[in-house]
């Protein structure tokens, strides 16, 4: 088997699903290590089917590199899916323990495999640089909130609002609108009636306007990205139909010659 033959094979859908299966069992694998219950009645067992899902992982890898050469370190995804599965090689002795935790990242595995989840995540890296500057704006607003918030209600409410960390923590609680008006709000405004100029804004800013922009930014990004992949799709379509027109005709030639 040639080098393009093993890539097709390995792009089949029964080959991509059978990797996704395979991932969906590892991890209720790895969920189950976490019960002692069950560890102590089928440990063995469950070690085991984690082994042979590594294998699994490690074998299609290996074939991926033989198919695709060098350009498989020029795909990020493949870089990706190695990285995962070689955190999961690396023996988890004294000083590595945090290593037996992280072969739950051979979940994030199913993004690679999955097309649409691969589309998602490539639209949200794409809107990253956006993000940034939203986040920059954020911040500043935070600032300014948390200076004031400090300033305001510091001295009547110092676990709120006694420092600059503890308003930055208080205001990011009320943007995610998380027990904001009976549990903060709420008792500000009886020591502070007009306190509700202050929040009413902030909230209107923070959570509905800057929020709102970042998941704008997102979906525009993720409807781009799914743009390219149609584009690119339709172009590979009409190459092909050219190239059976042009045989049609090369053909049609012959017969008359």
């Amino acid at each position: 088997m040639n080098r393009t033959a093993l890539a097709n094979w390995l792009n089949r859908p029964e080959i991509r699903y059978g990797i996704i299966g395979v991932i969906v069992l590892n991890a209720v694998v790895l969920g189950l290590e976490t019960s002692p219950a069950i560890m102590d009645r089928v440990g063995p067992l469950i070690i085991a089917i984690d082994r042979a899902c590594l294998t699994i992982f490690v074998i299609e890898l290996v074939l991926k590199f033989i198919a695709h050469g060098r350009n498989y370190f020029r795909n990020g995804w493949d870089l990706f899916d190695t990285v995962i599965v070689a955190i999961a090689l690396v023996p988890a002795g004294q000083g590595l323990s945090v290593l037996r935790a992280l072969r739950i990242l051979r979940v994030l595995r199913v993004i690679s495999v999955a097309p649409r989840l691969r589309r998602v995540v490539e639209g949200f890296v794409t809107a990253l640089p956006g993000m940034g500057s939203v986040f920059v704006l954020m911040g500043i607003i935070f600032y300014i909130g948390a200076v004031m918030a400090t300033k305001l209600f510091g001295a009547a409410f110092p676990d709120w609002f006694g420092s600059i960390g503890a308003s930055l923590y208080t205001l990011f609680q009320i943007m995610t609108l998380e027990s904001w008006s009976m549990g903060i709000v709420r008792p500000v405004l009886e020591v502070y009636p007009h306190a509700w100029v202050f929040f009413v804004p902030f909230i209107m800013v923070t959570t509905f306007a800057v929020v709102n922009l970042l998941v704008g930014l997102i979906v525009n990004s993720m409807q781009d990205a799914h743009a390219e992949e149609s584009n690119a799709a339709t172009d590979s379509y009409r190459d092909e139909v050219v190239e059976r027109l042009k045989a049609i005709e090369a053909r049609l030639d012959a017969r008359g010659q």
